[in-house]
């Protein structure tokens, strides 16, 4: 959903959404609209950051192109079925210069691959020439543990630390314990704010990342709107400040106000966390993870579902072009 628009500012995303006929949000979007409104908005269907196939504009693709979010959630299937659920970063560190190349990686997960190879370990690798440890790597990496620790939260929130650890700090690992064990509570809760609040409770209560979900959860409690949660986000955080459009804490606010003012609503969360800006790629998969979970495969509306044919590219080794309804079984079968 959000792949094909990461990195534009909110004007450029809702304009072309509106100018299309798709604000409310009906359907992912289309670069085929014209030689006019291309132009206006800068569409390209040139390659995407990863090489070989286009943006993931859905006019280009009968599947859903590689992206690192989905990358992290296949490495962490193959990390678990490999070294077991009682893995080490250490085994996380070798799992990642074993299977996924260098250039798919980003930010953070980099700088970390290029300290593994050169022999600082963790937690080290996490720390050294690596400014970007506590922006939203990690916190699209926790989806796997979520989905094998249905119930048990504190397990699915360890398991993100030993994996967070060996690219971020603080408030980077934060943000993946909570995803995780958000999914876990998921799998068992389908009220929201129980949700957001269990995987509160695995991080700690003086980090930034908590004092923000617990302004997120109280404004939504006391009966703001979302378009006044939005605007509560967007005059803290600057979507022109590269530090606040890819920081964990500023995208963790929308996933929250997505899954809390998004009614269960599969479509309208996702226009929540679109519409936003900030990082919307990270920002509708991670809200889609858990309102998935919650809902369930069969309730998930076939104009999502249906124009990827059960299927997903990676760059992690052994996960080509794969059935996600196979990765879905492995995934399963790992579940306790």
């Amino acid at each position: 959903m959000g792949q094909p628009v990461e990195g534009w500012r909110r004007a450029r995303i809702n304009g072309l959404l509106k100018e299309t006929g798709n604000l409310p949000l009906q359907n992912y979007i289309s670069s085929d609209i014209g030689p006019v409104l291309r132009e206006k908005y800068n569409v390209r269907d040139d390659g995407h950051a990863y090489g070989a196939e286009k943006t993931g504009w859905i006019n280009n693709v009968s599947y859903m192109p590689e992206d690192d979010d989905t990358n992290y959630t296949l490495i962490a299937l193959k990390l678990v079925e490999q070294y077991g659920r009682d893995f080490t970063p250490d085994d996380a560190a070798e799992n990642w210069l074993m299977n996924l190349p260098l250039l798919h990686l980003c930010t953070a997960e980099r700088v970390a691959y290029i300290n593994l190879a050169q022999s600082v370990f963790p937690p080290e690798s996490a720390l050294y020439r690596n400014p970007y440890r506590e922006w939203i790597g990690a916190q699209i990496r926790g989806d796997l543990f979520g989905y094998i620790c249905p119930g048990d939260m504190e397990t699915a929130a360890e398991m993100a630390w030993r994996d967070a650890s060996i690219s971020h700090v603080k408030n980077g690992i934060y943000g993946e314990m909570w995803i995780a064990s958000m999914l876990a509570k998921a799998a068992v809760n389908d009220d929201m704010p129980t949700i957001i609040r269990s995987g509160m409770k695995q991080i700690p209560k003086k980090s930034r990342l908590y004092e923000e979900l617990a302004e997120i959860l109280s404004r939504f409690e006391s009966g703001d709107t979302a378009e006044e949660t939005k605007a509560y986000i967007l005059g803290k955080y600057d979507e022109n400040n590269q530090h606040h459009w890819c920081h964990t804490v500023s995208n963790a606010a929308i996933v929250a106000m997505g899954l809390l003012w998004g009614k269960k609503d599969f479509t309208y969360t996702m226009e929540l966390c679109l519409t936003m800006g900030f990082d919307t790629d990270c920002n509708c998969a991670t809200a889609g993870s858990v309102l998935g979970m919650v809902l369930g495969a069969q309730l998930l509306p076939e104009v999502w579902t249906a124009p990827l044919n059960d299927r997903v590219l990676s760059g992690v080794d052994g996960f080509g072009l794969v059935h996600i309804s196979d990765m879905a079984a492995r995934t399963q079968a790992l579940a306790e």
